[in-house]
């Protein structure tokens, strides 16, 4: 594989980096005075903030892009061989490398690199982590796979040896990174366009424990089914957290306020360590947020510093996110694209203050929705009432014959009541008709849903 010299900056040019993640990468590598180019489909605020960087940017992607000038092609997996950049680089044997590479190689020039994985919860985790460190003047280089409010985006770029970085499964991503310290929050079925079954998923994470050096540690969640099939033999130090008395990290007496943040008595190895309050709702946020004082305290930063940059850490955009008010609806988002996190946010939403509990739900991705067609219906049955779009297909085209109306039907099988429309207009125009003052309003998934919400409130 090509290896990059920091020492020696490279052009290297990103097909695709309007994407969060290739954005981020891309200005990791402005700051370190790499000439950058790039191309995407349009226009966007990620893409015009490496503009004022410095870095040129194309659009749409096109062959002519790729010019003699550039020394490296960085691609993600959802660039096709036959994609016109990715094909002229090829021709011109240029390196080309995947995103997940560049990342690892990013990550070996930092002496604390932390990776934070699992099927859900990444990016609030990620995000608790990197407060914390802010808050504890650390002085991070961070990469979140959402925006977070106090950097005002999803980079920055610190001087300290600490890095932090999401590691997703999907595709084996996580398996090219170079990680001294890993947390794995929790191991579901998902991506099953890529994964074949559970025990394949259990298996990449496996091999993403076993990159850990012996110096290295894993904190993990007990509770994953069989857990020790995932540590047993691991040459690193293993921490762990749960709901299960016997973890190392777990708590008692949870407890929600009257904006459903969440708080719980700390127990660390048995021993009481007092009341942690949170700034977000749910008992998902309670176990990641274990992860994150299991961390810290390897890391040996003080209890109050972590304490109070965890009460006071309101989540990343797309999170339970707090859209706005309308008529007395309250509008809230939230990207929970799988049936564990559409529970986890609905149990949340219960103890939100709310007469009636809406839910707009853009399904994502036709293999998934066919995966888990009953555990979706079961999942937003936690709802009063459930507004369906169109599936958003992202890399996908329905060659499976999949579509909302059977999620709806599934939904009436459960006596819930339930609507479809084909397009944002009639949805927004049916909630401003039957939304009433005193109702809660979640859009929810990891597409564009968001601009339902955002369309109401006007902004």
């Amino acid at each position: 594989m090509y290896q990059i010299n920091f020492n020696r900056p490279i052009h290297v040019h990103f097909i695709g980096i309007g994407g969060i993640s290739m954005s981020g990468l891309a200005q990791i590598l402005i700051e370190e005075g790499f000439p950058v180019s790039g191309s995407d489909a349009r226009k966007s605020p990620l893409t015009q903030h490496l503009v004022s960087m410095g870095a040129t940017i194309h659009y749409p992607q096109m062959a002519s892009n790729i010019n003699d000038s550039i020394d490296l092609v960085v691609y993600t997996a959802a660039i096709a061989q036959d994609n016109p950049e990715f094909r002229a680089a090829a021709e011109k044997g240029l390196p080309l490398m995947t995103r997940a590479d560049l990342l690892g190689q990013i990550m070996k020039n930092y002496k604390l690199p932390i990776a934070v994985s699992g099927t859900h919860g990444k990016t609030t985790t990620t995000s608790m982590v990197s407060e914390v460190l802010l808050a504890a003047d650390a002085d991070p280089t961070l990469s979140i796979g959402g925006i977070l409010k106090s950097i005002e985006g999803n980079i920055r770029v610190g001087k300290s040896d600490y890095f932090v970085t999401e590691a997703c499964e999907y595709t084996n991503s996580f398996l090219s990174f170079f990680p001294r310290i890993s947390i794995i929050l929790n191991i579901e079925e998902d991506h099953m366009d890529f994964f074949k079954d559970i025990e394949d998923i259990r298996h990449s994470f496996r091999q993403f424990a076993e990159i850990l050096p012996a110096d290295g540690c894993l904190i993990i969640n007990k509770g994953i089914d069989h857990v020790e099939q995932l540590t047993e033999g691991l040459d690193c130090k293993i921490i762990t957290f749960g709901t299960d008395a016997e973890a190392d990290y777990c708590f008692t007496d949870a407890a929600y306020d009257a904006l459903g943040r969440a708080s719980y008595t700390l127990i660390k190895k048995g021993v009481d360590c007092g009341t942690v309050q949170l700034g977000v709702v749910g008992e998902h946020n309670i176990l990641n947020s274990l992860s994150v004082i299991a961390l810290m305290d390897l890391l040996g930063f003080d209890s109050d510093v972590v304490r109070n940059a965890l009460s006071s850490f309101s989540g990343t955009d797309r999170r339970f996110e707090f859209k706005g008010e309308v008529a007395g609806v309250k509008i809230l988002d939230d990207y929970a694209h799988h049936p564990t996190e559409i529970t986890a946010t609905l149990k949340a939403a219960a103890n939100y203050p709310h007469q009636t509990l809406w839910c707009v739900f853009q399904p994502h991705t036709y293999t998934r929705t066919k995966a888990f067609l009953k555990d979706f219906a079961s999942a937003l049955s936690l709802a009063d009432k459930v507004v369906l779009t169109d599936i958003y297909a992202a890399r996908e085209k329905n060659t499976i014959g999949i579509s909302s109306m059977d999620l709806l039907h599934e939904l009436e099988k459960l006596g819930i009541e339930c609507y479809y429309f084909q397009s944002f207009d009639e949805i927004e125009n049916f909630l401003l008709k039957n939304c009433i003052n005193g109702d809660l309003l979640i859009t929810m998934g990891a597409g564009d849903v968001v601009k339902i919400g955002e369309n109401l409130l006007g902004i």
